[in-house]
């Protein structure tokens, strides 16, 4: 059966197509600056990318326009051909600690927790009724960042805050990128052939954002982002775990709003905000290369900011087996990897230098004798959306 996995942004959206039970990608692509005349539609088909420029209106029209040109290029015969769609939702608060079949009251569960993430859930929302509209008869299913970490326990999710604030507006740690955490930690398992309930794991999903996450016999125990996705570690642009008493501090100083603040916080802070070189990573190693004092500091801390969480984690689940770099950073930086791990010494984590050469792949990164095994695996949040979708299609 052929199933889609949907990620919509405010003006974009990102969808692949798979071969289910079997996982083969049958195509990916994009459609990008929607709601404008040029918008861009890339499709990628036998290793190859095809872009075409479009009057893409809303996100109706462009689930239209990728579902018209997947019967065009004869990847599918026709529509029937899709068999579900599973979409990415970014918030579930508390209603959701799995993914689920799409209905009214789903929808309605959705919208009540968009204050919580209001630049995704709505965007994710309109994805949802954009294929909906296409699709009317095909099975929908929400996968949610934060389902995964709905196991978390109270110690962990809440904030020393008057509790009033939890009970009244939800004020909790909720983390994110569960469906990534998900998948990663299961792999791990199939890698080391050991029971997944087992294991202890220390997650590290590693991009322009990110976030750490403990899980103990496949179950999230802890997580780095909380309320939002700006707390954790430093990321591209974004600070991660600061002294919340600076953004009243800097509001006064600066004449900002807290709003203003925040966007300061979220969007000129991280790489960009210490070294004022770049907020991607590759530029940052170039300039840690050269010696560039700002470039060193900027990678150093959130190199400190990564080993401290997973020394607190390693504390509170009593032990770890394996720690795992994934995502666009911890997948394809050696430095990056190579930095943290020198951090772990007390851990006696050894990396086996050949290996860590690797990019991209699975691959175990340790070498026989370390304390911990360090693994690199390849995060695949659009598989997990594909597998739920079918699972919850066949219950």
């Amino acid at each position: 059966m052929k199933i889609m996995a949907v990620n919509a942004g405010s003006s974009s959206l990102k969808f692949q197509l798979l071969d289910m039970p079997e996982e083969n990608v049958v195509t990916s692509g994009i459609v990008e600056r929607i709601g404008m005349k040029n918008a861009v539609f890339t499709i990628k088909v036998n290793g190859e990318k095809h872009s075409q420029t479009h009057d893409v209106s809303d996100h109706a029209v462009a689930a239209k326009l990728v579902l018209e040109k997947l019967v065009d290029m004869n990847i599918v015969d026709d529509y029937d051909d899709i068999t579900g769609v599973g979409h990415r939702v970014v918030h579930g608060g508390e209603s959701f600690s799995d993914s689920v079949v799409i209905n009214e009251t789903v929808l309605e569960a959705i919208k009540e927790v968009s204050d919580l993430a209001p630049l995704h859930n709505p965007a994710n929302l309109t994805g949802i009724q954009a294929f909906q509209e296409v699709l009317p008869d095909v099975p929908m299913v929400a996968v949610f960042d934060t389902a995964f970490h709905q196991t978390m326990k109270e110690d962990a999710f809440l904030y020393a805050t008057p509790y009033e604030w939890y009970e009244k507006y939800g004020v909790r740690k909720y983390g994110f990128h569960g469906t990534s955490h998900k998948y990663v930690s299961e792999r791990v398992a199939k890698m080391l052939d050991r029971d997944i309930e087992t294991l202890k794991t220390i997650v590290l999903h590693i991009g322009n954002g990110a976030s750490i996450c403990a899980v103990d016999g496949g179950k999230s125990v802890d997580t780095s982002m909380g309320f939002t996705p700006l707390s954790g570690i430093a990321m591209g642009t974004r600070s991660g775990d600061i002294d919340p008493a600076i953004v009243e501090f800097i509001s006064t100083k600066e004449n900002k709003t807290v709003q203003q603040v925040i966007n300061d916080l979220n969007k000129s802070s991280g790489y960009l905000g210490v070294s004022r070189i770049s907020s991607d990573s590759r530029d940052l190693w170039e300039a840690y290369d050269k010696g560039n004092p700002r470039g060193v500091l900027a990678i150093r801390k959130q190199a400190k900011m990564i080993a401290d969480y997973i020394g607190a984690y390693y504390v509170y689940m009593g032990g770890v087996d394996a720690i795992v770099f994934t995502a666009g950073i911890g997948e394809n930086a050696p430095e990056t990897r190579e930095l943290i791990t020198k951090r772990l010494g007390v851990l006696n984590a050894k990396l086996d230098a050949e290996a860590n050469k690797k990019r991209g792949v699975e691959t175990i990164l340790s070498t026989p004798d370390s304390g911990v095994t360090l693994l690199l695996i390849p995060t695949n949040e659009e598989v997990m959306i594909a597998r739920d979708t079918v699972r919850l299609m066949n219950e």
